[in-house]
């Protein structure tokens, strides 16, 4: 099941403290090695549900892998439909992480961002409840 599914009336994305005018919110350069990094040593999770949000597979909706948004690199990122998917492994059940994990939601909601999670289990045992949630976010076509 999925852990949480945060939702965001918002539409309009907020100028973020930290955030000059003429810095991009999305894919930062200083960021992009460690995008590549983390898309060549994807999880398995994260695999299986590339496979079927690539090419505009699901809903013919446009999803960008480990995309970087603030000083956080998300998972999976639906730029049109201002949706993130992530993931959730063994290194959001350490110390720390539901705060980790809460801060790093709520940056993402206030910059105008639906953020729905997933456990890498709900991947593994059951890929149609995590598709059906998907689409459930997506405004139709």
């Amino acid at each position: 099941m999925a852990r949480s599914a945060g939702v965001v009336s918002s539409a309009r994305p907020v100028l973020m403290p930290g955030m000059g005018r003429h810095t991009s919110l999305f894919n930062a350069r200083s960021k992009k090695s460690n995008r590549g990094n983390l898309r060549n040593n994807s999880t398995a999770a994260e695999a299986v549900l590339w496979t079927y949000l690539q090419r505009r597979k699901l809903l013919g909706k446009k999803f960008r892998r480990q995309s970087s948004v603030g000083r956080y690199i998300v998972d999976f990122y639906c730029a049109e439909c201002r949706l993130v998917i992530e993931l959730d492994g063994a290194p959001h059940f350490g110390p720390n992480s539901d705060e980790y994990d809460q801060q790093r939601t709520e940056f993402l909601e206030r910059a105008g961002l639906k953020v729905i999670r997933f456990e890498n289990r709900d991947v593994r045992d059951n890929i149609e409840f995590v598709l059906q949630t998907i689409k459930e976010h997506l405004p139709p076509n």
